[in-house]
């Protein structure tokens, strides 16, 4: 359908001048989160998980209507995956076998993150140099993982493709940007951990998977194009007032076939 590419919401930026503090404070807390589950028992997860709920909510009080609006849905949407694709289809596995209870708030704080390294003002005057690297960064790791990797990875590269597509002519690029840096960076540092682990295929072993696999951004990629397309609609049903882009301007409409 048509899409028009949309600005990324604004923040408070005298509070945030470059938006990159709150995306390292974020993955600063996700690291120690997963640092501490390394030995943690289901009561000590259920600690972490009241304690980044917290965390999201105290991040989200600084931003606009939409952007809370946005990140419930990417919750919403990544909590339903999460419980299909580990505990019920086993494509991938938490330590103790379950959904860590941190696990829901921390893809609010992913989101969050990713927003706020795309809607820097260092991002947007690179734009389309960290675009590119992305894309070579990205495609060098499909390529190995599909050709030299001792765990071949079909899955990654099939991701990357999407995040290709969403880096060309997605509706917030510099979003997609901020996702692969996250997103990549918390899987590496997930399975190395031993938090969770990517089985080697698919359910139906057709589709070998790497662990991680390369382009998890990719994958990711379309619960912040579910943010960005479906929180209008919510905040017209909640009654919510302001922008879809949070105050922020539309830049130029260049209608783009999806």
């Amino acid at each position: 359908m048509p899409v028009s590419r949309r600005a990324l919401p604004s923040t408070t930026e005298a509070s945030d001048p470059t938006g990159l503090r709150t995306a390292a404070a974020v993955m600063l807390w996700i690291s120690v989160v997963l640092l501490v589950d390394t030995a943690g028992s289901l009561s000590v997860q259920r600690v972490l998980g009241v304690l980044t709920w917290v965390v999201l909510f105290a991040v989200l009080r600084r931003e606009t209507a939409p952007v809370r609006t946005q990140t419930a849905i990417v919750v919403a949407f990544a909590t339903a995956v999460e419980f299909v694709f580990s505990p019920l289809l086993g494509v991938y596995l938490y330590r103790l076998g379950n959904v860590p209870a941190y696990v829901p708030p921390g893809h609010g704080l992913v989101y969050l993150a990713a927003l706020s390294i795309g809607r820097s003002t260092w991002t947007r005057l690179r734009r389309r140099g960290l675009t590119t690297a992305v894309v070579v960064v990205g495609g060098c790791w499909a390529l190995y993982g599909v050709t030299l990797a001792p765990r071949p990875d079909q899955l990654g590269a099939f991701w990357f493709c999407c995040l290709a597509v969403f880096l060309i002519c997605g509706p917030s690029r510099e979003l997609y940007v901020g996702a692969f840096v996250v997103v990549s960076y918390l899987e590496l540092l997930g399975t190395s951990l031993g938090a969770w682990t990517w089985q080697p295929r698919d359910p139906v072993g057709l589709v070998t998977i790497g662990n991680p696999p390369s382009g998890a951004s990719g994958g990711y990629a379309w619960f912040d194009l579910a943010a960005l397309l479906g929180a209008p609609a919510l905040g017209r049903l909640l009654g919510l007032s302001g922008p879809a882009g949070g105050g922020a301007e539309a830049g130029p409409k260049s209608p783009v076939a999806m």
